[in-house]
């Protein structure tokens, strides 16, 4: 997958989210939750973003929290991702 995004924007691919429950009951496809730690795998270069300096501070391998229903989802060569503003990037998860 090759995708270079733009200005403040960062994708992301989704961590796949935990099948059964702690006490053990398995989700369907339908009662899991969209996950919300994410693995980043491209940058934009930052720059100027209406009218604000913006740097960078994420960078690719870093898993961060997003907003729950942040971002633009997209599918490129059969992998789904989703492209978001640095913004919408609530954590670093260390």
């Amino acid at each position: 997958m090759k995708i270079r995004p733009l200005a403040d924007r960062v994708v992301i691919k989704n961590i796949e989210a935990e099948e059964t429950t702690k006490s053990g009951i398995i989700l369907t496809g339908s009662a899991k939750e969209k996950p919300q730690v994410c693995e980043v795998v491209a940058v934009g270069p930052g720059g100027l973003v209406d009218g604000n300096q913006v740097d960078m501070t994420v960078k690719v391998g870093d898993r961060v929290l997003i907003a729950k229903y942040a971002g633009t989802e997209v599918k490129v060569d059969g992998e789904e991702c989703t492209i978001v503003r640095q913004s919408d990037i609530l954590a670093i998860v260390e």
